[in-house]
């Protein structure tokens, strides 16, 4: 079997279930793709976050500095960018088990492999300069395959969901990042507090490979692999004439529509403001707050989870049947309130329990600010076959934005001698611009349609 044909999207089945029996089937398959592609992809993100938490450890212990870490996730953030896009379009045409499963599979053995180049740089005390350059082949190649996990997972939504309650399973599948920063901050950073950043990276790897076993077991690439309808017809939903067009058609007018690509921007200064806290709030509260690498992470994990749960969760219920489909207003209300919590813990002090309040608060509202600008918003304008190109377009806009604030942040944070005044008016300007163009965007565009 070819590469191509491996990754090809299933075939119908030959074998069709009973008529009788459908319903019943088609909700169990649903409910194991959708569970096991969320809780899968909420382990990618503990095989990519894993470095945030070791990030002190490698600077006190003379390994990295803080602009070669700024670097090295910058590497990541790029080529993950580049490939979500390419990625995205991929997705549509392939097996979103086999997709899925093998990205997380390659991004735990590079974590492996970190591990073990960080064994050796202490038992035959390699160059830093080793360190250096492999981290950065190996955390950029982490960000392709990193890539492979969330167009797979939004396109198990469209293939297996009717449009109705794609908003609401789409907020649910949307909280697994908040899911994978919290194993990351907990148990990581308690292991690599109590034997060394190296095997923070090997627990990395052994949670990346669980992931990829699930996938792999619970997840069904279409209903119609299955012996199933289509999805439009088991949950007697018209189908349009956008059902009936090729993918490369859909794709192509997705590529060329104006209001994908004014989205992707408002959503690359959502991700700088928000990557922002999670690559570097630990740092933040160890050098500003003089907080222990256990309860700086801690504080980031606690509030990360619940802040970024319940405003992520709730983001689709919100605009969806409160606003009644209008973006824009829960756009700027947590937007504006984004904006104001991260100014407040940043520049106040306080001990642990108060720094979780401000940080929880900000991760709701920019939960909510996420879900609507980096999801919802472009599957609102897209048509079911073409989501992963949708994703893709948002994605390489949001992911460079990462990128640009890890490399930049880790710069000013530098050449300030690890003073966070510069780089905290930085993030609190790219919040607001996160918050004014997405209200633009979506005034503007709202109406407008792919096919236009």
């Amino acid at each position: 079997m070819g590469l191509i044909s491996y990754f090809k999207i299933s075939s119908p089945s030959k074998e069709k279930v009973a008529p009788e029996n459908e319903e019943k089937t088609y909700k169990k398959l649903r409910n194991s793709t959708f569970w096991g592609a969320t809780i899968a992809y909420s382990l990618f993100y503990v095989c990519r976050t894993s470095l945030s938490v070791m990030k002190q450890p490698l600077i006190d212990g003379g390994v990295l500095t803080a602009g070669e870490l700024g670097v090295i996730g910058s590497a990541l953030l790029i080529v993950y960018a580049f490939g979500k896009f390419t990625n995205g379009f991929v997705a549509d045409y392939c097996n979103i088990r086999r997709f899925m499963g093998i990205g997380l599979l390659v991004s735990s053995l590079i974590n492996l492999c970190i591990c073990i180049l960080g064994i050796c740089f202490s038992a035959f005390e390699l160059p830093k300069e080793v360190i250096f350059i492999s981290m950065i082949f190996l955390w950029g190649a982490n960000g392709w395959f990193q890539s492979m996990g969330s167009s797979p997972g939004v396109i198990s939504l469209s293939r297996w969901f009717p449009k109705a309650s794609r908003g609401t399973f789409y907020s649910i599948f949307a909280v697994s990042p908040y899911l994978g920063q919290f194993i990351s901050f907990i148990v990581i950073a308690a292991v690599v507090a109590s034997f060394g950043w190296q095997w923070g990276f090997l627990l990395a790897a052994v949670i990346g490979l669980a992931g990829s076993a699930l996938v792999f077991f619970t997840v069904s690439d279409t209903p119609e692999s299955k012996g199933l309808p289509p999805v439009q017809e088991l949950s007697h939903e018209k189908q349009t004439s956008e059902d009936r067009k090729p993918v490369r058609l859909l794709q192509r007018n997705v590529l060329k529509h104006p209001a994908i690509w004014i989205i992707a921007t408002s959503s690359a200064f959502v991700y700088i403001c928000r990557y922002a806290v999670t690559d570097w709030g630990v740092l933040f509260l160890q050098k500003e707050k003089t907080f222990s690498l256990e309860a700086a992470s801690g504080v980031i994990a606690t509030a990360g989870l619940v802040g970024g749960l319940l405003g992520t969760l709730s983001a689709g219920w919100i605009s969806d049947k409160l606003f009644r489909g209008n973006r824009a207003i829960p756009t700027l209300i947590s937007g504006l309130a984004a904006t104001a919590f991260l100014g407040i813990f940043l520049f106040t002090g306080g001990g642990r329990t108060v720094n979780i309040v401000w940080v929880a608060l900000f991760q709701f509202f920019m939960g909510i600010l996420y879900t609507i600008v980096a999801g919802l918003m472009a599957l609102d304008i897209v048509p079911r076959k073409a989501t992963g190109a949708a994703v893709g377009i948002v994605g390489i806009s949001s992911y460079v934005g990462a990128a640009i604030q890890d490399l930049l942040s880790g710069y000013l944070i530098q050449e300030s001698g690890n003073d966070f005044f510069t780089v905290s008016v930085f993030w609190i300007i790219a919040a607001f611009l996160a918050t004014l163009l997405s209200v633009i965007s979506w005034n503007k565009l709202r109406k407008k349609k792919t096919t236009e």
